[in-house]
């Protein structure tokens, strides 16, 4: 390779990668995985087809790079909630949280890891199980803290962490999907609030 090459492969590529990925799980997340046109994401990234090619390889693993930005970021409650000190606190930070990510004002409505798996074609398989796996990976993390607080007494012995889990995790889905509906985050949390009522104590 001559020294001309050389200076062209180590020229900067001209934009914010870390800014351009953020536009680009914005738009992930309000048009799900097939609904975003790579015109609509190289637009809101502000780079060209092969500028994005270039730094994020295809499609899919622009969306994996996106999906990750959104765990670490919007998604990161998750990981504050499995910390807190009680099986309760726990499943009532996890709602407020969902509640809080999947209605902000500033942001698109509903959840980017259920909205991007509503609607994949065949194509997309590779995108759906990758989704399926996100989902799957937080309710066994959840089980595994309602487990914890079975064996230290924090919740009764005959309590089911798998169901607990599954339990969450499904009212968490189906507020994302409410969220995107339009339904407003007082009615929400008045709807998380009733369905934590009759959690089992120790």
């Amino acid at each position: 390779m001559d020294i001309k090459q050389n200076r062209s492969a180590g020229r900067p590529r001209g934009f914010d990668a870390d800014e351009a990925l953020e536009h680009a799980m914005l738009v992930f997340w309000e048009h799900g995985y097939e609904g975003a046109s790579l015109a609509t994401l190289t637009d809101a990234m502000g780079i060209s087809t092969t500028s994005m090619y270039a730094a994020f390889g295809n499609k899919e693993n622009l969306f994996r790079k996106a999906l990750e930005r959104y765990s670490e970021g919007p998604s990161a409650y998750l990981d504050r909630a499995l910390e807190e000190p009680t099986a309760l606190a726990t499943a009532t930070a996890i709602l407020t949280g969902t509640i809080r990510t999947t209605t902000g004002p500033a942001r698109p409505h509903g959840c980017m890891g259920v909205q991007s798996a509503l609607a994949t074609s065949d194509s997309g398989q590779a995108v759906r199980d990758l989704l399926a796996a996100w989902r799957n990976n937080g309710c066994s993390r959840l089980r595994q803290r309602f487990q914890q607080a079975v064996d230290d007494g924090d919740l009764p012995p005959q309590a089911d962490p798998a169901l607990l889990a599954r339990y969450v995790t499904t009212l968490a889905f189906g507020i994302a999907v409410q969220a995107a509906s339009g339904v407003d985050r007082a009615e929400l949390q008045t709807m998380a609030d009733a369905a934590l009522r009759n959690w089992p104590l120790s």
